[in-house]
């Protein structure tokens, strides 16, 4: 016989895997883009094999939220696993990069459920005492799993084949399934509702036309074209449909009495403005590192180690002071720690040296990591067993939210800073000489890179870091707007006595 405790660590261990596919998917796939690209001849077209997942997995969220809270989380935590399965297996045998795109949105339907719904299960199956533990834990898995996604992708690209940055999910998934299926005995209390079809189609609809509206904005076509203005209008038109049905349904997919409680509003809208000031630092510091420093892929994504580590720290603490502390006073520690570590990161130049680098990543990773599990815990704390899906997917949802749009507008803002510093620094240096171009992306490349002369080398350099530090700056913008908000936020915390669920303390 297997005792009650080691049921719920084998649940626990299957739940964490599957957060951990999920959440690591996109950053392994990133990292062996290049070679797939070569592969399926799909330069042009490439965006869609990223974005085609993100648009699919924030879609799925609020649904299988909901659905969850009305038929039983086991089974949807089983469906996304299988699904996603299903789709790692399809994008290993794609021969096109339309084929691949197709697939991974398969794979995005399947990571929609999997994140919240686990994060739900940990909050119905543990008391209250041990749920801030639980949380630290969780929010360690995402913290792991931002820095050792692209390491083992680059690693598994160079020397398996890309068609396993996929295949390695199925191992995980399997375990992850066997455990879930055999150790989880779900409690049969919910309850049985009228699902919103018309509020699923036009929530998705809507996620479909803003996603695709950010990712091709700027790239494959102009911001001012037909086809992007038409994709924003879209988004607005159905987001307003989504809107209106949502408050005339007896069961919305997204219910906004939830944002009537204040705990859940304002960590959400928090959570929405940590995820766009966490992407600046993620994308760009790589950038920073392997163009001014002239590091290695590999070695722009092991230099994000020091974060990682910040991170996973604070949230573990994050996860044990909730019973100890209101969530919004862990929250203002949080905001200020990851503000000072924005700060730290506008001062960076190209004779910033490493080991600073490294302590101002240190630094913000500490800020950043109490959110991961802090966040989370207190946009479910006020709600039952037949609500909790819906506020963790939709917590979920702002978050992944945040983080799109923050790649998207720091994206514009560094690429257009970056332009104007080139064309500064190359407009009066007359003809080059026979052999020379100027070709920014090379500084990108070690080869090329050490070809360069070095007049021509600094001057892209300083261009680059430039424009990075610019857009660390703006990423103050959400960072001082996560804090302000952080005031909207009630002030319970966690606390257990001999009740299943948390009792909410108020001054």
């Amino acid at each position: 016989m297997v005792n009650k405790n080691s049921k719920l660590g084998f649940v626990v261990a299957g739940l964490l895997l599957g957060i951990l596919m999920a959440s690591m998917d996109n950053t392994i796939v990133v990292t062996a883009m290049g070679t797939i690209v070569g592969d399926l001849d799909g330069i042009d077209s490439f965006v869609w094999v990223v974005s085609a997942y993100m648009v699919a997995e924030m879609a799925g969220m609020p649904i299988f939220g909901k659905l969850s809270d009305m038929f039983g989380r086991k089974r949807f935590f089983i469906m996304g696993l299988i699904i996603f399965m299903l789709g790692s297996i399809l994008c290993a045998t794609a021969g096109s990069i339309t084929q691949l795109s197709i697939y991974r949105a398969i794979q995005g339907i399947g990571g929609g459920a999997l994140v919240p719904i686990a994060f739900t299960i940990v909050f119905d199956i543990f008391p209250p005492e041990k749920r801030g533990k639980m949380g630290g834990l969780f929010g360690t898995v995402f913290g792991l799993s931002s820095i050792f996604g692209p390491l083992i992708g680059a690693y598994i690209t160079d020397y398996i084949s890309w068609h396993w940055v996929f295949l390695i999910n199925l191992p995980l998934g399997i375990l992850a399934l066997v455990f879930v299926i055999v150790f989880y005995q779900e409690s049969k209390l919910h309850v049985q509702q009228k699902i919103d079809w018309w509020g699923a189609i036009t929530l998705v609809g809507a996620v479909v036309c803003l996603m695709f509206a950010l990712e091709l904005g700027g790239k494959k076509y102009d911001w001012d074209s037909s086809t992007i203005i038409s994709l924003f209008a879209g988004f607005v038109v159905l987001a307003s449909i989504f809107i209106l049905i949502e408050r005339k349904a007896s069961e919305p997919i997204i219910s906004f009495p939830m944002f009537q409680k204040r705990l859940f509003a304002g960590s959400t809208i928090v959570a929405l403005f940590y995820g766009a000031a966490f992407m600046a630092a993620t994308v760009y510091i790589p950038i920073f590192v392997q163009g001014v420093y002239g590091g290695s892929a590999t070695n722009s994504g092991l230099i994000l180690l020091p974060m990682m580590l910040g991170s996973v720290v604070t949230a573990q603490i994050g996860g044990f002071l909730t019973t100890k502390m209101r969530y919004r006073n862990i929250m203002f520690l949080s905001g200020a720690i990851m503000i000072i570590g924005i700060l730290l990161l506008t001062t960076l130049t190209p004779e910033t040296k490493r080991y600073m680098l490294t302590l101002y990543m240190i630094i913000l990773g500490l800020g950043v990591g109490f959110s991961f599990s802090v966040l989370q815990m207190a946009a479910i704390h006020s709600f039952g067993m037949e609500q909790r899906g819906s506020a963790t997917s939709t917590s979920n949802f702002v978050r992944s939210l945040g983080m799109t749009i923050g790649i998207t507008v720091f994206g514009m803002i560094q690429n257009h800073v970056f332009t104007n510093k080139m064309e500064v620094a190359f407009g009066n240096m007359g003809p080059m000489p026979t052999g020379t171009s100027i070709d920014p992306n090379a500084i990108l490349a070690a080869d090329a890179r050490s070809q360069m002369p070095a007049e021509i080398l600094e001057k892209i350099t300083t261009s680059l870091s430039s424009s990075i530090v610019q857009t660390f700056m703006w990423a103050l913008v959400p960072a001082v707007l996560a804090f302000i908000f952080i005031f909207l936020m009630s002030k319970e915390k966690m606390v257990y006595h001999t009740e299943s669920d948390v009792e909410m303390v108020k001054n």
